[in-house]
């Protein structure tokens, strides 16, 4: 007859104390980076609601007086609502540019991963040195380039060099060598689906999480873009709400009133990404392929 012994607490302890310390150093440290992210977030928040007067003379990180509805009307009627037409400046040059670079990636990737031609990895190669050279070493040559063709100080000035996404050519890549099986692309050519179709038809709907990825990614990229609108624009009327808070941030010291309109506008500028990620977060599903070629 075996009989089982009763665990005590310090014979638990001693067994499971091995992963008790880590998870609790896990939990902290994302406390700690959770508390960090937000706080500035939380401090432009609370930054908005105030007055002039009140933004210098309260505690920073805690509410006053409730002014934000009417600081967001001063700053959408400041200059004839300049600032809105900077909000739409930057959902032209963001959306058409994250639209149609993630459908050039996604294709340029695919391509590479489900087709055979001579150069493929010379191709791939270079793509992936794009992805290694960082943005502000590319900005004078575009510069160079864009003023040879008369066409800075234009749309097309920013629009057009924001198109080209290196990271989301190879994630397209990695995700399509993964996740579309030959098997079914061979299916649909037996069925007699041409190569546009299929692409469009299945293989983008398998890509689908990564297309979402490659999208965020691009958006938050070309939303946040600083540089390039700074040395291809001079316009304000063309200007993103990037470059259009920091001419304002760079007036505060003649103007103050401008201060807490870089407050409100910042925070309102950031609504977009969020936007964004709340809707587009549904579309990150794994395994969409699982018994396609069954």
């Amino acid at each position: 007859m075996t009989t089982t012994l009763p665990t005590t607490p310090a014979a638990s302890v001693r067994r499971h104390g091995h992963s008790t310390v880590p998870r609790s150093a896990a939990m902290l440290i994302m406390g700690v980076s959770t508390v960090y992210f937000l706080l500035p977030l939380w401090w432009l928040f609370v930054g908005a609601t105030k007055s002039r007067e009140q933004f210098t003379d309260t505690q920073p990180l805690w509410f006053a007086d409730l002014h934000l509805f009417d600081n967001v009307r001063e700053l959408v009627t400041y200059r004839d609502g300049v600032f809105l037409r900077w909000i739409l400046n930057s959902v032209a040059y963001t959306g058409g540019a994250a639209l149609l670079g993630t459908l050039l990636a996604a294709m340029c990737g695919y391509a590479l991963a489900k087709y055979r031609f001579p150069g493929r990895e010379v191709i791939f190669n270079v793509v992936l040195s794009g992805v290694l050279v960082p943005a502000t070493a590319l900005a004078l040559p575009l510069f160079l380039i864009f003023s040879k063709m008369h066409a800075t100080n234009t749309f097309w000035a920013v629009f057009l060099p924001s198109l080209v996404n290196p990271f989301g050519v190879y994630l397209a890549r990695v995700y399509a060598t993964a996740g579309v099986p030959d098997g079914l692309l061979e299916a649909a050519r037996i069925d007699g689906s041409g190569e546009i179709r299929t692409f469009f038809t299945i293989s983008a709907k398998l890509m689908s999480p990564a297309l979402v990825t490659i999208f965020l990614f691009h958006f938050v990229a070309v939303w946040n873009n600083f540089l390039l609108p700074l040395i291809m624009l001079s316009d304000e009327r063309l200007f993103p709400v990037t470059l259009g808070l920091y001419s304002w941030n760079t007036q505060v010291n003649q103007v103050p009133e401008l201060r807490g309109l870089v407050i409100v506008g910042s925070l309102i500028s950031i609504a977009p990404l969020a936007v964004a990620f709340l809707l587009l977060q549904r579309f990150w599903r794994t395994g969409i392929s699982t018994g396609a070629v069954k």
